[in-house]
């Protein structure tokens, strides 16, 4: 498959020489001015994780570490959230009993989820949250300093918690300023278009800055978040595209990849549309191409229209209830072309609070919100939600939102131990690009892994003894050949996978699609070339993009053929299945299988046990 900028041909043209004592760019050279060629650890991805993985390395006595990022306001955590983006953690306040083992288990059952990894998150959370409250986060209190929840979306307590919309992205800010106090080199504008492995060993990392050059490591930790350039219908920020093939391309095994969650999101500014802006029962409609409008919710929705607040991502289960809304919006989109508005300005036909369930008329009625239009309601109970949309160009009191069923967050990726050490020895995978977070995941616990997860491997590093690698020859850098035909069409596969394997799923679509996009691999550096190196980083990005469509079909296809219809899709619009436990894991080569899943721990928590002990696991 083509696409714009990705052509590249290995067997003959010009050898870019490594450059291994500076790198720098036009607009900032001081920028760059710390890099050297060898480091003990190197981050890749500056969002909350990795920011947080290098601040807990600093803080542990591993001091000669490198951020390295190819954009610094690019990632997910600084450009996405919802109504109130979500942290999940212990319950901390209240008279509610709660546990860790308690949390633990509410994670593993949520499906494919390893026990040692759910325990660690468990165990991890107070810890990973308090110290985020202490460099400054907003998190409410109670007035005797009690963190007060709520309940998300597959959460039995109430451990939810919020700095509203903008959560992740104040959590990013307060890492990156403890970041830049401690002097860590943030080495911006630095694509990382290959992981260097021996001996099934991570020995450096290859990027383009101005060129391509060779930084060694003993230790690499991945934060490149999800796969977000998977989709077309997608939720992710544009900047982000996710560093998954990067993995894979290295021989990393990753886990469901088959899992996403899908749900309602604006996409003239991508946003999720959960939580108040569902709770608030707008009114939704779908314009025709001739602009006739139609409401095509039947009046006894609203309380469906009313829990896709609580439970936003698309669910198999939840078909005959909330999950129906994705698929009639869906249908308007995919069946009749129609564009579908959710509408603050007029309440939905029918609208009677006193006919509504008793759960949607008390949350209403203790919000003070039984009254006027949604946008009233939405004023009311979050105003932060409408701000957010005013402040990127969409006025909720004078228009209506635009919709879709698109792609938030994958929960599977590369796979890790307790450590979020992967199959390739020292190099780690820590946020959303880990594959922790199962098929039921509850909402917000993705911030939460991505601090304990971050910590945890910096944990590991701090306690590891590893020899320095050798520096290696400068025979890693590919010849490039220029071309003046630059074409490509990246936009080709995501919005096949889009169409034939999101929460729909069509098998037959997904095989033939699979087969297309491994043709694709396999000539994709045969016949496409570059009009210059400034290219590079595209072309790379394009072929990470590939592999891991090619790695998430598989894994897609198999758990199809041997699972159905379960979780956050549908298969060939078939019935759900019970949930399965055991991981779907795939192989650099693209071959899937089942693995199961490592059990809940019965850890010994004798104290004397646990104090004599030498070492962690």
């Amino acid at each position: 498959m083509k696409d714009k900028y990705n052509n590249f041909n290995p067997k003959c043209g010009i050898e870019i020489a490594m450059v291994s004592e500076s790198v720098s760019t036009k607009s900032d050279k001081n920028r760059h001015s710390q890099l050297k060629s060898l480091y003990h650890t190197i981050v890749v991805g500056s969002g909350c994780a990795g920011y947080n993985a290098a601040d807990w390395l600093y803080g542990l006595g591993v001091a000669d570490i490198a951020i390295v990022t190819e954009g610094i306001n690019m990632g997910t955590s600084r450009n996405t959230g919802s109504d109130k983006q979500t942290y999940y953690k212990l319950t901390l306040a209240g008279d509610e009993p709660d546990s860790i083992y308690e949390m633990a288990t509410t994670l593993f059952e949520g499906g494919c989820v390893h026990g040692d990894t759910a325990m660690v998150e468990a165990a991890a959370s107070v810890k990973s949250f308090m110290k985020l409250v202490n460099l400054g986060l907003p998190f409410p209190t109670n007035p005797y300093g009690a963190h007060v929840g709520y309940k998300t979306d597959h959460d039995p307590r109430q451990r939810a918690t919020s700095c509203g919309p903008l959560t992740s992205k104040l959590m990013t800010e307060a890492l990156e300023k403890s970041v830049r106090a401690k002097g860590i080199p943030i080495l911006d504008n630095c694509h990382v278009i290959k992981l260097l492995v021996e001996d099934n060993r991570i020995y450096g990392i290859q990027i383009y800055n101005d060129g391509l050059k060779i930084l060694y490591a003993q230790n690499i930790i991945l934060a490149t978040g999800g796969p977000a350039g998977v989709y077309s219908d997608t939720v992710y920020p544009i900047s982000q595209t996710g560093g998954t093939g990067l993995a894979l391309s290295a021989g990393a095994k990753a886990c469901n990849l088959q899992e996403w969650q899908y749900g309602l999101a604006s996409t003239d500014f991508r946003w999720n549309v959960s939580g108040t802006y569902q709770q608030v029962l707008p009114r939704y409609i779908s314009v025709d191409s001739q602009g006739n409008e139609y409401e095509f919710l039947p009046a006894e929705y609203h309380n469906r229209v009313f829990l896709k607040g609580y439970q936003w991502p698309f669910d198999t289960r939840k078909i005959p209830g909330s999950s129906q809304i994705d698929i009639l919006v869906a249908a308007e989109i995919n069946e009749k072309g129609r564009r579908v508005y959710m509408d603050f300005r007029r309440n939905p036909t029918g609208l009677k609070f006193e006919e509504l369930s008793e759960e949607a008329y008390d949350y209403l009625a203790k919000s003070d919100a039984l009254f006027g239009t949604p946008i009233d309601r939405l004023a009311k109970m979050n105003p932060k939600a409408i701000k957010l949309y005013k402040d990127n160009g969409i006025d909720l009191y004078n228009e209506p939102l635009r919709i879709a069923v698109c792609a938030q967050h994958c929960n599977g990726g590369i796979a890790v131990d307790a450590n979020w050490e992967s199959s390739i020895k020292s190099l780690y995978v820590v946020g959303e690009a880990a594959g922790t977070f199962g098929v039921y995941r509850p909402g917000g616990s993705a911030l939460n892994s991505a601090q304990v997860g971050s910590m945890r491997a910096a944990e590991h590093i701090s306690r590891s003894n590893i020899l320095p690698p050798a520096s290696k020859s400068t025979s890693e850098n590919p010849p490039i050949i220029y071309s003046t035909t630059p074409t490509v069409n990246r936009a080709a596969g995501q919005e096949a996978m889009s169409k034939y394997a999101a929460y729909n799923r069509n098998i037959d679509e997904m095989r033939k699609l699979y087969q297309e996009l491994s043709t694709g691999k396999e000539l994709f550096f045969k016949e496409n070339t570059i009009v210059s190196d400034s290219e590079i980083p595209y072309l790379y990005k394009s072929y990470d993009i590939l592999i891991t469509q090619i790695a998430v079909l598989s894994a897609m296809i198999f758990s199809a053929e041997h699972w159905g219809s379960h979780g956050g899709a549908l298969v060939d619009g078939k019935s759900p299945r019970a949930l399965c436990f055991d991981q779907v894991v795939t192989t650099a080569d693209g071959k899937s299988f089942f693995e199961p899943v490592r059990p809940l721990p019965n850890c010994d928590d004798w104290f004397e046990k646990v104090w004599n002990q030498e070492e962690q696991i």
